[in-house]
């Protein structure tokens, strides 16, 4: 019959008796009386099958066999130890995969801030997917699932804003020069427009800031896309005038091809949410990265260069 291991508090019972060689120090080391000491030691002795300890009224020493059952014990008992050592060290150490789902637009914001993680927690991996599509942040496994507008009304996630955004139109230098100025709404109705289509297949208006109230036009579409990047695409390209969120448009805006177009008509857009799984404490790996995306959208938007 296979024996089977003693109870981890035997074992640090009877080292503490063979450190002490009393056990009446031992008990005071672990704060217990010294019945339970003699217990400890007595259950493991009959596991054993062997003597561990000799005992008189005045001394406590170790049998042989209580020599070599001392070395093992504390080799089994340091490496729990640097075991546990180890695992508070990674709860408070950011370590290990971080997922990320973020809109395609949006994401791309993140992708040349990332190496800035990776410098501050090398034991960091981020696996990032870039999608328009609306993600279940309990049922895909995500870690944190960044959304824009509308939030789901399940209880098992916990919601952090990350920052709010504005709409504005925009096209490329390239598209402006060929076509006349313009400079009222009304010429908004003759240009060319991408349209963006939205994962329910409706066809998203352009709001525009018309007066004291905000309105929707719905121009001619030329192009119609489906996710953040091939708007920036089509609209760099000059196949006409997009509706971007700012913080999307920007970076191009800095580099020249994008142009901003009647910045009066820009309206407040919706806000963007950071989704994460309902959990009793969120590990660092997952606080470090979500603090970073938080930075990153809600830095201040340079100003463009003369």
């Amino acid at each position: 019959m296979a024996l089977t291991s003693p109870p981890i508090h035997d074992i640090a019972t009877f080292v503490a008796v063979a450190q002490h060689a009393s056990f009446t120090r031992a008990a005071e080391q672990l704060e217990t009386g010294k019945s339970n000491v003699g217990k400890a030691v007595q259950r493991l002795e009959q596991r054993l099958g062997t003597k561990l300890f000799q005992r008189t009224t005045r001394a406590v020493r170790l049998t042989e066999d209580g020599e070599t059952y001392l070395e093992a014990a504390r080799v089994a008992l340091e490496g729990l130890s640097e075991a546990e050592i180890a695992l508070a060290a990674r709860r408070e150490q950011p370590a290990g995969r971080v997922r990320i789902d973020a809109p395609v637009g949006l994401g791309g914001l993140f992708i040349p801030t990332l190496s800035e993680i990776r410098g501050k927690y090398p034991l960091v991996t981020i696996e990032l997917s870039l999608t328009d599509r609306q993600s279940d942040a309990v049922g895909e496994g995500w870690d944190i699932v960044v959304r824009i507008g509308s939030l789901p009304s399940e209880g098992e996630i916990t919601v952090r804003k990350l920052c709010d955004l504005r709409l504005g139109l925009y096209a490329s230098p390239a598209y402006l020069a060929a076509r006349e100025p313009i400079a009222s709404i009304r010429d908004l109705l003759v240009q060319e427009a991408i349209i963006f289509r939205a994962g329910s297949g409706r066809l998203r208006p352009w709001t525009i800031f018309e007066g004291p109230h905000t309105s929707e036009v719905s121009p001619n579409a030329s192009i119609v896309v489906s996710d953040g990047r091939s708007m920036i695409d089509a609209a760099k390209n000059g196949l006409g005038i997009a509706q971007i969120f700012d913080r999307v448009a920007h970076p191009n805006v800095l580099s020249g091809e994008l142009v901003k177009v009647l910045p009066e008509v820009d309206v407040d857009g919706p806000p963007v949410h950071a989704l994460i799984p309902l959990g009793r404490r969120m590990p660092p790996k997952t606080r470090v990265v979500l603090d970073h995306i938080a930075d990153v959208l809600k830095a201040p938007l340079q100003e463009q260069s003369p």
